[in-house]
């Protein structure tokens, strides 16, 4: 099943479509073992389906014309055995080449997946999840149908219809070339009524709840995920319920291919108990049978392969155009390793020199000209308007997007130089939007946490105050989280997201409106562990509530992406610019 030796499909195909085909048909490569004993069943099937025709000639001959007697026992044993063979070839055509789609569902799926957790935050941004998992669940089914069940259709099926024709062509080969005058309206009739019947059919996707959930929280968790370098441990997560899938998808394939063989099986047995009694009427009455029922036979046999045959350019064209939307992803270029300087633990001095950045360009700069310090252990909090540039301005920092002119130091080094794991790792995040998976309260606090004891999660958990609703549970720390853990309050979620930031105890801290969905008095409790999580720590800050940085270093204020005040509290409020607006503002609500 090599992409360089694949089957032409036997109906029109652009050469565009034709290298989609190509490359669908690679994932099923490692599969060839399989796949081969899957066409082993494919050629015994076809084999018995004119073995069958034969076998009708046998018996008319034997029973109506020359009335032999070893017919009573030879043909509805015959029978039996062709069914049986028929079965065996049935099932392993059917169930082996349904093994290997899974297989390439499975494989392409991961490797969409994983593609996924290294695109850019930028190009994610710009796209909608319900695509993406769109691409991920609906399209590789299609895609994987191309692959593998259109080859089914194409080899056995072609086998079958060139073994039907030879044997008719043999019984009588001047009926055989009339009745193929035929064929062309025949394919048209019934390519004509089966788009009839696709559109008024039904089209009903399997559940896909626990892929859809992984992956779901994976690619809105994407900045998350990055800055915890968790890529590989979301990878593992979502292996797990990969592989759940596909051994559920196995069992609906399985009882699919041994169901066709034993109702067949059971047919045969009731059609050789007939045979017998017809022959035992034969052999006390005279009757004449033409050969022309056994090429009948035969001929009404083509008509059923023929249908899959025609019927298979719809599925397969199908396959195609979501292969080349799924290729379309996997040709976006990943984030990359980033530069080659490694650093173990960063100072956490951090500085912009005049920085400008634009998300597309002739849409207007987010930022302009954006230069100032921060030393190791400050906390500067970054002010300003809604759409002022305030969370653009932090995603610079671990490289969420990369500046389009200036420069973002850590520690006096050009962030683009670092390795991209290890400028993360000096980085931890708390926002407004808690992320939480739907996993136990330890494994949300341990979150990709390597090297880290039991002990260190609960020192985390009890400095974080979660200690005190975790005692409240019936698990404890193995209490699972709902989905997004809405079965805990606000306060409650934010406090497991900075537990997790302090067992990763990186030395650079971004807050971003970590209080602002939070209710006055979730707020005062949660900025108390903050305080704790703040220590020692380089820490920028995003709020709109302006209580809420009055103790900081410094603070900057934004306004259309461009720095317009930098002082302490007291100082801006004194100078009765944007920041006392502001603030007057904010306390007058």
């Amino acid at each position: 099943m090599k992409a360089a030796t694949a089957p032409r499909p036997p109906f029109p195909i652009d050469d565009d479509a034709w290298l989609i085909y190509r490359r669908l048909l690679r994932y099923a490569r490692p599969y060839i073992g399989p796949f081969m004993i899957g066409v082993c069943g494919m050629v015994l099937f076809a084999a018995t389906e004119s073995a069958l025709a034969w076998l009708v000639q046998v018996f008319l001959r034997g029973a109506f014309v020359k009335q032999t007697p070893q017919v009573l026992w030879l043909i509805p044993g015959g029978v039996v055995v062709l069914f049986l063979f028929r079965g065996i070839g049935d099932f392993v055509s059917n169930y082996f080449p349904g093994w290997v789609g899974r297989q390439v569902v499975k494989s392409l799926r991961q490797e969409v997946f994983s593609h996924y957790l290294r695109l850019p935050s930028e190009y994610l941004d710009r796209q909608q999840s319900g695509h993406l998992l769109s691409k991920l669940t609906y399209n590789i089914e299609l895609v994987a149908a191309a692959a593998t069940n259109a080859a089914i259709s194409m080899i056995r099926d072609s086998m079958t219809i060139v073994g039907l024709l030879v044997t008719i062509f043999i019984m009588n080969w001047r009926l055989a070339a009339f009745s193929l005058l035929a064929a062309p309206a025949i394919a048209w009739l019934m390519q004509t009524a089966n788009r009839l019947f696709r559109r008024y059919s039904t089209r009903i996707q399997s559940s896909m709840g626990d892929v859809t959930r992984v992956a779901k929280e994976s690619i809105d968790a994407n900045r998350l995920i990055k800055i915890f370098n968790a890529e590989e441990h979301q990878s593992l997560r979502f292996e797990e319920v990969n592989e759940h899938n596909r051994s559920m998808n196995m069992k609906l394939v399985r009882a699919q291919a041994i169901s066709n063989p034993v109702v067949q099986l059971i047919a045969a047995t009731g059609l050789a108990s007939v045979l017998y009694v017809a022959i035992r009427q034969v052999f006390s009455h005279s009757m004449q049978v033409d050969e022309f029922l056994g090429f009948l036979t035969a001929l009404m046999l083509i008509t059923a392969p023929l249908r899959r045959l025609v019927n298979v350019s719809g599925p397969l064209q199908q396959g195609i155009s979501a292969g080349q939307s799924v290729f379309e992803l996997l040709d976006q270029p990943a984030e990359g390793l980033g530069g080659p300087r490694s650093i173990s633990r960063a100072r956490g001095d951090i500085e912009f020199r005049n920085v400008c950045f634009e998300y597309e360009s002739g849409k207007g700069p987010v930022l302009t000209g954006v230069s100032f310090s921060v030393q190791a252990g400050q906390t500067v909090a970054i002010v300003g308007p809604s759409g002022s540039g305030k969370s653009t301005l932090v995603n610079l920092v671990p490289r969420f997007y990369d500046v389009r002119s200036g420069t973002v130091l850590l520690d006096g080094v050009d962030v683009r130089e670092y390795r991209l794991h290890d400028l993360r790792e000096q980085i931890s995040v708390v926002s407004q939007e808690v992320v939480l998976f739907h996993d136990t309260i330890r494994s949300n606090i341990a979150f990709n946490a390597v090297g880290k004891t039991q002990a260190d999660i609960e020192a985390a958990a009890r400095a974080a105050n979660v200690m005190e609703f975790v005692a409240e549970q019936p698990q404890g720390f193995d209490t699972v989280l709902s989905d997004r853990g809405q079965n805990f309050s606000g306060g409650q979620r934010q406090r497991i997201s900075i537990a997790r930031a302090l067992l990763k105890n990186a030395p650079v801290l971004v807050l971003d409106e970590a209080t602002a969905a939070l209710d006055n008095e979730s707020e005062r409790r949660v900025q108390q562990e903050l305080a704790v999580l703040m220590r020692g720590r380089t820490t920028l800050v995003i709020a709109h509530r302006l209580s809420t940085v009055e103790n900081a270093d410094r603070i900057i204020v934004l306004e259309q992406g461009r720095i317009v005040e930098s002082g302490t509290h007291r100082e801006l409020l004194a100078r009765g610019g944007v920041y006392a607006a502001l603030h007057g503002m904010h306390f007058k609500g």
